[in-house]
């Protein structure tokens, strides 16, 4: 099979690879680029471990070919912090929205777009904002919880 040229800028880097024009953006990211904190937890797009930002949005890396990302800018769970926890990786942390961690990059990822939407969501609006992203140890309390910590701090609550 023919083999694409493509260009990336995944968490501030360019990364220049030719694919394989069916290759998944997930497979992109974890095999070529070495950036497994993307998960690949069900290979049906239903469950949300691989989200990521692309372009600003979160996406399911798994149903984006690597070719469509092209000149793209992609922000996966690694370089959501800049070297540092994120304020949403933090929260996860110190209330427990971790569970086995499989679920949680796609969680942090779905989660902090949510907050740049809405920063004081309700209880409800956070499951909805969650909706798509499963967790098989049903941590979805702590999670919420979380999320809600995370929305407190970003607007200079305890």
């Amino acid at each position: 099979m023919q083999k694409i040229p493509i260009t990336v800028e995944v968490n501030g880097r360019k990364a220049s690879r030719e694919v394989e024009p069916r290759l998944l953006l997930v497979h992109f990211l974890r095999e070529a680029l070495g950036l497994t904190g993307t998960k690949i937890g069900c290979d049906t797009s239903q469950c949300g471990s691989c989200t990521v930002h692309l372009d600003g949005m979160a996406v399911k890396s798994c149903t984006v070919l690597a070719v469509q990302a092209n000149g793209s800018q992609v922000t996966t769970i690694e370089g959501l912090g800049n070297g540092e926890l994120h304020p949403m990786q933090q929260a996860f942390w110190d209330n427990h929205g971790l569970q086995c961690g499989y679920c949680t990059p796609g969680m942090i990822m779905t989660a902090t777009k949510l907050l740049e939407e809405n920063p004081n969501p309700s209880d409800e609006e956070i499951r909805d904002g969650l909706e798509g992203n499963l967790c098989r140890c049903t941590g979805y309390e702590n999670i919420v919880k979380a999320i809600r910590a995370a929305a407190e701090t970003a607007r200079g609550g305890s």
